[in-house]
């Protein structure tokens, strides 16, 4: 049975903060919120979390998880980003946005996309997201919470906690946080590229196009 619990969206609980970190920590699956809708989410290298993740979304092994980081300083850690990709990333984060980056070594290899060595990384701009990455002291792997054979992901934390109390060992309600995903960018080249336009304004990557 799922633990439930309710964090203030502008002032989280540290106490609740440091429960759900101990769920990750612990090999767990938590439902958090992000600023586009809620994802799940499990530590970085938990093959065996992010395998019932795969289950509860009905998606093969192919199925690529976002790192989500907390400050550029972590982005810089497992993704090769030049200076000029640096700068842009400082005025769009925290944000809407996916970035496409060629992985660096320390990012373990389930983590990659198998053929291209790319990683998906964001920095969400959520207060309950960003105090579970600073007390995790490390990225969450996740994937958005869409149910198999729903267009759009849940984002009723009550409707998720019907469905996925057996399933996941945390829920986090943490308010109404939409349905509209992040706008996807890849920056592996010189020339950014738009793979899915979402909440994020696509429009900035004309000017460094």
């Amino acid at each position: 049975m799922a633990q439930f619990f309710q964090i203030h969206p502008e002032n989280p609980q540290q106490r609740l903060i440091r429960q759900a970190v101990d769920a990750v920590r612990n090999g767990g699956i938590i439902v958090y919120p992000t600023d586009s809708g809620y994802a799940l989410g499990c530590a970085m290298s938990n093959k065996k979390a992010k395998d019932r993740i795969r289950q509860i979304r009905r998606v093969d092994d192919s199925h690529v998880f976002t790192l989500v980081c907390r400050d550029l300083s972590e982005i810089s850690t497992y993704a090769k980003i030049n200076n000029t990709y640096y700068r842009l990333l400082k005025s769009l984060t925290p944000g809407p946005y996916t970035f496409i980056f060629k992985a660096t070594k320390e990012v373990p290899r389930m983590l990659q996309n198998p053929k291209r060595k790319t990683i998906g990384i964001r920095i969400p701009d959520n207060r309950i997201a960003l105090a579970l990455l600073e007390e995790l002291d490390a990225p969450l792997s996740s994937s958005t919470l869409i149910m198999p054979g729903d267009e759009f992901q849940l984002t009723d934390p009550y409707e998720m906690r019907q469905l996925l109390e057996h399933q996941v060992d945390l829920i986090i309600d943490g308010g109404y946080c939409g349905i509209d995903p992040t706008t996807v960018v890849n920056l592996e080249e010189d020339t950014p590229r738009v793979l899915r336009v979402g909440l994020g304004d696509p429009a900035v990557f004309e000017e460094e196009s």
